[in-house]
């Protein structure tokens, strides 16, 4: 018996909304059962709901950071979520907050709110086409390699996560975003490598940086130009299983072109380093080291380096694979650097007298 101060009516969307959906089950005797059974339906519509409701507020309110964490929740684990925040346009709200939030570099809330836009954009699978020439557009490349260089940890690993989504699903993702961001990008990527040489961060990275040099010749180059190969043979020596044949790896697909195995020969430690990986990784990290070797060693033959080979023990575990009993293309390798250097080691006292047995009878 209380008067109204308001006589305006709201109404309650989300309920509707519920009814109609109810309404068209019961419709459709097919799917009337599964519907009515199935307690996830109505969850899904609330979370449909709630999602499109923190988008709407993201793009509205000053205070985005409530929002940004709502959408990443509704998305997390959720692939139809996930669609439905790239058919709302989620994509392009989001890179109008970045855009707004950039233009003052020192606003260090705006600059979270971009750190919460990366997590949201790392959920998505990435699988269309308008979405993946969205975000290869200079602009947001530029902005997510300010992300790469500036942001917390979190940040760092989202936005690697994006850049490696990007290049498996366009195989020529590093001609669509130019030289210049190429450039930016493996700076970016090399400096939190260094940095970051035993975390869950390196890995990522590493991944990343075998799609840039495994699909363009151009992302190679560009990845011997910034010092890849100093970065990963330094690191190299001190790496865990996985991470060593990663960047074993790296070097291998990097020293297949001449510049790669100029820079690697050049550098003080690189024989030694990939020698005390050969049989002491895994027989993926041994085949790896032997390519490598194959290659600097049979294009690049200076005398520092064979004699390199030759005092860390590089030489003796190419003889030791000699002997393991089976014909791979790895042992043909090692055949065929025995047959082109054989004699220049033997000269030097140091040399084995069993390996040097060996090589008088081949």
């Amino acid at each position: 018996m209380q008067s109204l101060e308001k006589t305006e009516l709201t109404p309650n969307k989300l309920l509707k909304h519920m009814i109609d959906e109810w309404q068209r089950s019961i419709a459709s005797p097919s799917t009337s059962s599964a519907t009515v059974s199935s307690p996830t339906t109505l969850s899904e519509i609330i979370l449909h709901e709630k999602l499109i409701s923190a988008l709407a507020d993201v793009e509205s309110s000053p205070f985005k950071m409530a929002s940004l964490r709502t959408l990443k929740a509704c998305m997390e684990n959720n692939t139809s979520m996930q669609q439905e925040f790239v058919r709302s346009g989620g994509i392009q709200t989001l890179a109008k907050v970045v855009a707004q939030a950039m233009l003052d570099p020192n606003d260090f809330t705006a600059f979270q709110a971009c750190e919460e836009v990366v997590g949201v954009l790392s959920l998505i699978p990435l699988t269309d086409g308008d979405s993946i020439s969205f975000l290869l557009k200079p602009k947001r490349m530029h902005q997510l390699m300010i992300m790469l260089q500036r942001g917390s940890f979190d940040a760092r690993l989202n936005t690697i996560t994006i850049l490696t989504k990007l290049a498996r699903a366009d195989q020529n993702w590093i001609e669509s975003i130019g030289h210049k961001h190429v450039e930016g990008m493996l700076k970016s990527l090399l400096e939190v490598l260094s940095d970051e040489a035993t975390t869950k961060l390196s890995a990522y990275t590493l991944d990343l940086l075998l799609e840039v040099v495994a699909k363009s010749k151009i992302g190679r180059l560009k990845a011997i130009e910034t010092g890849a190969v100093c970065v990963l043979i330094e690191l190299l020596p001190d790496s865990a299983r996985h991470q060593s044949e990663q960047i074993l790896l790296m070097l291998k697909r990097l020293c297949e072109c001449a510049e790669g195995r100029a820079a690697f020969s050049e550098h003080r430690l690189g024989i030694a380093s990939v020698a005390k990986k050969m049989l002491r990784v895994s027989e993926l990290g041994t085949k790896l080291a032997v390519k490598i070797l194959w290659l600097v060693c049979s294009f690049y033959p200076t005398e520092r380096i064979l004699d390199e080979m030759l005092a860390f023990g590089a030489v003796e575990k190419l003889i030791g694979l000699l002997h393991i009993d089976n014909r791979s293309s790895t042992k043909e390798k090692v055949i065929k650097m025995v047959r082109m250097h054989g004699t220049f080691w033997r000269q030097y006292p140091c040399f084995p007298c069993e390996l040097r047995d060996y090589l008088k009878c081949n």
